[in-house]
């Protein structure tokens, strides 16, 4: 393979401590247990980034995400310093996207200014939803009052602001799906992230599974929300992500069309391209493991060069998650590998009803988006077990767990 120019790079970062373990969640984050040292964690979080530099030297940061975890546990000054760090050390246009996820248990309005005066641009609340039993039931620390007050506050702050919303939840009904989209609405934000809930291994629910709507209930539910959410002018322009006019996420949409990542922070993944090979990295998990090794500029876990065989299937993994498709030529922009080694899935799917393509464009049907699984399926290399090694996840790459 060979890359005739980079792509556009982002910076992940993982802070990795939360109120309460929630049943559903598979991330690497830890219940907060005593005071957390932030000032050593950020120290740690500096030196990782520094110690990753040469892979990127002269690359442009594009977006800044700070994900978790909860890092709106940490204070705004822990915040500031971080984002700080990373313009001093990095090329950021002052208008790059910085992301940052807060949960409405931790939520206060002078902390959300903090965070703005930080830096911070676009704030991704953890709502959930806003039905005080169905929170409950998923093991959320906030109630339907805090994420109303956190969300009102948030968008008085921030020039952008999402709402996370999870649906299929125990108990839920149709009705009370859409409402929590409504909600969310009426609250007026510009982004929702509508998730499905998932019983993912080595969860509390996948050993103690909730009774959970059926698949054609929780897929009418789907289209409930879509059909909402279409209704008040939102885009829906990824699996789970709907937006009005100019406040798509961007470092999201960097993921989708197979951008670079430097992912930082404890169990952190990203993934680097250089002109002849891409590399995938991941940091070490154990909060404490991490703190002293990235201290020591020996963070990284793990680096695998992808193999050019995967290629194809990583990146349709990430870009037939755009509802809009993708240009043909960036298939062979950011994989350095000919649209015709792809030729022979691409004509499967396209006899399946599952894409829509000619010349300039390709793109997931309605069908195709509604049984992705399948549609990736067809990209997977020969000698790749089928249906088990697509990992369809509630969440971005760049997160703790792999992508």
């Amino acid at each position: 393979m060979k890359l005739a120019e980079l792509p556009p790079l982002s910076l992940y970062v993982h802070i990795p401590w939360c109120l309460r373990k929630c049943p559903y969640c598979d991330f690497n984050s830890h219940e907060k247990r005593g005071e957390l040292d932030e000032g050593r964690y950020v120290d740690a979080l500096v030196a990782d980034l520094e110690a990753s530099l040469p892979d990127v030297w002269g690359r442009r940061l594009h977006t800044l995400f700070i994900g978790g975890g909860t890092p709106s546990l940490f204070a705004p000054a822990s915040i500031e310093r971080l984002v700080t760090a990373v313009r001093t050390r990095m090329k950021v246009d002052p208008d790059t996207e910085i992301t940052m996820e807060a949960n409405p248990g931790t939520f206060e309005a002078e902390r959300f200014r903090g965070y703005r005066e930080a830096g911070v641009n676009r704030l991704s609340v953890g709502v959930q939803s806003f039905d005080d039993a169905k929170l409950a039931a998923i093991g959320r620390v906030h109630g339907a009052d805090e994420a109303r007050r956190a969300l009102g506050a948030a968008l008085e702050i921030f020039p952008t602001v999402n709402a996370d919303l999870m649906y299929a939840l125990p108990g839920q009904r149709i009705e009370e799906a859409v409402k929590d989209v409504e909600t969310a609405i009426g609250a007026g934000v510009p982004h929702v992230s509508a998730y499905h809930l998932t019983l993912e291994p080595d969860t509390h629910f996948a050993r103690f599974p909730p009774e959970l709507p059926g698949e054609d209930e929780s897929a009418d539910m789907q289209e409930a929300i879509e059909a909402t959410l279409a209704g008040a002018g939102f885009g829906h322009y990824e699996t789970s992500a709907f937006a009005r006019e100019g406040h798509r996420a961007r470092h999201n949409l960097n993921y989708w069309t197979f951008g670079d990542y430097l992912g930082i922070g404890a169990g952190a993944h990203g993934k680097i391209s250089f002109r002849d090979r891409i590399v995938r990295t991941e940091r070490e998990r154990k909060p404490q493991t991490y703190l002293g090794r990235a201290l020591e500029a020996r963070a990284e876990a793990s680096r695998r060069e992808i193999a050019e065989p995967d290629l194809a299937f990583e990146f349709m993994l990430n870009a037939l998650r755009l509802v809009e498709g993708f240009p043909s030529t960036l298939f062979p922009g950011r994989t350095g590998l000919p649209i015709t080694a792809i030729e022979g899935p691409l004509a499967k799917a396209e006899s399946l009803g599952l894409i829509l393509r000619d010349h300039a464009r390709i793109a997931p049907t309605r069908k195709g988006g509604r049984f992705l699984n399948d549609l990736l399926e067809l990209f997977l290399p020969a000698s790749t077990p089928r249906r088990a090694a697509i990992p369809i996840s509630i969440s971005p790459p760049g997160t703790s767990r792999p992508s």
